[in-house]
């Protein structure tokens, strides 16, 4: 299976049975991963060398504006989507089988997570998967130890609060805090 092959499966029908292609696709490219991640995190990198390490990885151009603060956790790699300028602090966790985009001009604090999948409820198909996109605006500040959800939309300007739980979309211009997280403010 190629990666548009797989991309095509995740983006049509959000769904990868645990015992088909597309998920033994999803490991040889978790294995991949896990050896650039493995560079990443294990010696120092100027940020031009992070930035091609992450091209790598991602198997996309990166711009040279990204900066990158390790240790990085990525699942798979292939389906993350960096804008310009983006800024990712240390100890962060993409689970981007189901497609992350980032944003540019986005700052990412520490330790935040990206969940793109959920499991099957059924137990008897507990290792197949559902998939939606995570997609996060222009101009976006995620707090420290924040987690974003499946499926979850955060709009242009939008700040999340350390901590929080992004369960639903979130709009432009707004600060979101709390377990799950709610709007407290618009920002003027």
């Amino acid at each position: 299976m190629t990666r548009e092959e797989y991309l095509k499966i995740v983006n049509e029908k959000g769904y990868v049975d645990g015992n088909g292609d597309a998920a033994s696709f999803m490991d040889l490219a978790a294995y991949e991963a896990q050896i650039v991640l493995m560079d990443i995190n294990n010696k120092f990198h100027t940020q031009s060398e992070l930035q091609d390490l992450l091209s790598k990885l991602t198997k996309e151009e990166i711009d040279k504006g990204v900066k990158l603060f390790p240790p990085l956790y990525v699942d798979f790699g292939q389906n993350l989507h960096l804008g310009k300028n983006v800024f990712i602090n240390s100890g962060c966790c993409f689970q981007d089988q189901g497609g992350i985009y980032i944003g540019d001009n986005t700052l990412i604090g520490h330790q935040v997570v990206f969940a793109t999948i959920n499991h099957d409820v059924n137990p008897n198909k507990r290792a197949s998967m559902t998939f939606k996109p995570i997609r996060v605006g222009k101009n976006v500040w995620i707090g420290a130890h924040s987690t974003i959800l499946p499926g979850v939309t955060i709009g242009d300007g939008a700040i999340i609060g350390a901590g929080a739980v992004v369960n639903k979309d979130v709009p432009a211009d707004t600060i979101v805090v709390g377990v799950p997280a709610k709007v407290i403010k618009e920002i003027d």
